[in-house]
């Protein structure tokens, strides 16, 4: 595997996780992006991973190469993954250069998290290679990888792609129609029009939501899914819930008013201090640092885990 080559266009928040996970599975990493001060930070910001998930920095980053040129980047992989910014016209170009400019049988794919990928495609000749990848945040720590394809004739690639990613110790799943926000955003989505719903209609404040979620069935979510939470308590009884609530819940059918509004005044959240609550430097970081503790523990269990199954 160590001569086998993987593109990342895109050196930012996803980009660098994303190199070290391909990097640290022994393959060879080509990091585009036009911005040399992202390639300059990017080895310091791979090394950061490395010291937190206990890996050998050294190895990692001698597989690691950076390129500000889309074609020399591309020009050996057998996988792209286009990892920048979420905006369409400049995923559109970027995957027209990468037409011209990729192997004929390289696996073209974005880790956009909600932009269709046929939206992404849609000027290209050959689509039958064009996926999404769609890595959560942070990818080094989230297992979660969703695969999208367009259409029947993408299987192929998709299951390759799904094939590689398993045996990197990731865990991939296939989202058989292409539809914004794929799956997970849709839940998580979901959930967060109803929570500001909630809070706009004053029956609760924002630090309720949170309380609410995460000492309540957000702590059985990590080992018990929604349907199979259904199949457990029955689907009669679920059945009966939603008859009553179904009626009730919010249906904004976009941005809901009190978002907006804190968008407008420039109440962007932890960033400027203030969003749905209050923020200062010291109570962000807090945050910062129990969601990484907690999610680099998850990886590293589950890392153990996949040790152990492979020796078994």
């Amino acid at each position: 595997m160590g001569q086998r080559t993987v593109a990342i266009l895109g050196a930012g928040l996803m980009g660098h996780a994303i190199a070290y996970l391909f990097a640290h599975s022994g393959f060879r990493v080509r990091v585009q992006d036009p911005s040399a001060a992202s390639l300059d930070s990017l080895p310091t910001r791979v090394v950061r991973i490395c010291e937190l998930l206990g890996t050998d920095a050294e190895t990692v980053l001698a597989r690691i190469g950076c390129d500000s040129e889309l074609a020399s980047a591309v020009e050996r992989a057998e996988l792209v993954i286009e990892a920048a910014p979420e905006k369409l016209a400049l995923k559109q170009a970027l995957f027209a250069e990468l037409e011209r400019y990729a192997p004929p049988a390289a696996i073209l794919a974005s880790n956009t998290s909600v932009i269709p990928i046929s939206a992404i495609s849609e000027r290209l000749r050959l689509k039958q290679r064009v996926l999404g990848a769609h890595f959560w945040n942070p990818p080094h720590l989230v297992p979660l990888v969703e695969v999208v394809m367009m259409r029947e004739e993408n299987r192929a690639a998709a299951e390759a792609l799904i094939a590689l990613l398993r045996s990197m110790g990731r865990h991939p799943v296939l989202v058989q129609r292409d539809i914004p926000g794929f799956i997970g955003n849709r839940l998580q989505h979901a959930l967060k029009r109803e929570a500001i719903a909630l809070v706009a209609a004053d029956i609760c404040d924002a630090e309720t939501i949170d309380e609410v979620v995460r000492y309540g069935f957000g702590a059985r979510m990590a080992v018990l899914g929604p349907l199979e939470q259904s199949d457990l308590v029955g689907l009669d009884l679920t059945q009966q819930i939603h008859d009553i609530l179904m009626p009730e819940l919010d249906v904004t059918p976009h941005t809901h008013p009190y978002l907006a509004e804190r968008v407008a005044r420039g109440e962007l959240g932890m960033k400027s201090g203030q969003g749905f609550r209050h923020w200062t430097s010291e109570t962000a970081q807090e945050v910062r640092d129990r969601l990484s503790q907690f999610l680099a523990q998850s990886a590293l269990a589950t890392a153990a885990a996949l040790t152990h199954r492979r020796k078994g």
